[in-house]
């Protein structure tokens, strides 16, 4: 393994040992004022063969555009919850470099989506990075629609098509990568604060009248 595909291994691992941090913070917090009787404190919150010289000339006020629509649309404390904040930032450079702006518009419509993935490329600890000879790859949506008898259905909606696998530019295939994580990363806190929701509409009142 690269030592590109290591770091982006090793960031894999940092979001998710940050988001158990933050998830366990959370939940102490919760329990604390369940405990007290008051409710919790809400935390503020292609081609394969393009060229990334091409695809990375994105305007900066573009992509400032794009993270101030984020913050707002997802109600983000843009000083507490810095490392989200650039997280999206980040996030945003790569939707404009790989052209998901394409599929996606306006940005925020990213988190409409239950899931994400790529076809093509492992993203399982025993073979992240690794490419499927003979696969293309291809960053999928996942979302839930309801079929003719009124049950969910899994609907996988293609973001970006980035041709044969083996044959990827290895810089582009990690910020495929990439991409998909840091996704990930943004939409567990977005499921956090949903089970947060949750909790507070369970909370122990501080009287019974």
């Amino acid at each position: 393994m690269n030592n590109t595909l290591d770091r982006l291994k090793a960031l894999s691992s940092k979001l998710d040992e940050k988001l158990a941090q933050k998830t366990q913070g959370g939940e102490k917090k919760i329990l604390k004022n369940m405990k007290e009787g008051g409710a919790p404190k809400k935390e503020t919150k292609a081609t394969s063969k393009k060229s990334d010289t091409e695809t990375e000339k994105v305007d900066s006020v573009t992509i400032e555009t794009a993270v101030r629509t984020l913050i707002f649309e997802l109600n983000i404390d843009e000083y507490r919850e810095k490392e989200r904040v650039e997280n999206l930032r980040r996030l945003s450079e790569l939707f404009f470099t790989l052209e998901i702006s394409k599929k996606i518009d306006p940005i925020s419509d990213l988190f409409i989506f239950k899931a994400m993935n790529i076809s093509g490329i492992g993203l399982k600890e025993e073979d992240f990075g690794e490419v499927r000879e003979g696969k293309y790859v291809q960053v999928i949506a996942i979302t839930y629609e309801p079929d003719k008898n009124g049950k969910k259905k899994a609907k996988n909606i293609s973001l970006g098509y980035f041709g044969k696998a083996e044959a990827l530019d290895e810089e582009r295939k990690n910020k495929v990568i990439e991409f998909v994580l840091r996704w990930r990363y943004e939409k567990a806190f977005q499921n956090l604060e949903h089970y947060r929701s949750l909790l507070e509409r369970v909370r122990p009142k501080e009287t019974l009248f």
